[in-house]
């Protein structure tokens, strides 16, 4: 399985297609983590890739997997990423 591009990939990879500094690519994915991090109580919408939002977990009971114990999880928000659906038709192949 081939390795994740890490962010100086990204960016050189970007800087050479829009013609842009690498610093200045950079920039630019640092100013949309921002974004993203400022907005995703709102959602934040990244077109053609997906969505984060936050979402509020209700209560529930679990198990401790070590003793059997049953314990209470308490509610809590969450962040997640929705992938969007043209995402998936390019990543995933067609179902038969």
């Amino acid at each position: 399985m081939a390795k994740a591009l890490s962010k100086s990939q990204i960016a050189s990879e970007i800087a050479t297609k829009a013609g842009l500094t690498k610093k200045q690519a950079a920039g630019i994915l640092e100013h949309i983590a921002d974004l993203a991090y400022k907005n995703a109580k709102n959602s934040f919408t990244l077109p053609g890739i997906g969505k984060l939002v936050l979402v509020n977990r209700k209560a529930r009971i679990g198990r401790n997997p070590a003793t059997g114990a049953t314990i209470n999880i308490p509610a809590k928000k969450v962040v997640k990423f929705r992938v969007a659906k043209a995402a998936k038709d390019a990543i995933l192949p067609p179902k038969k």
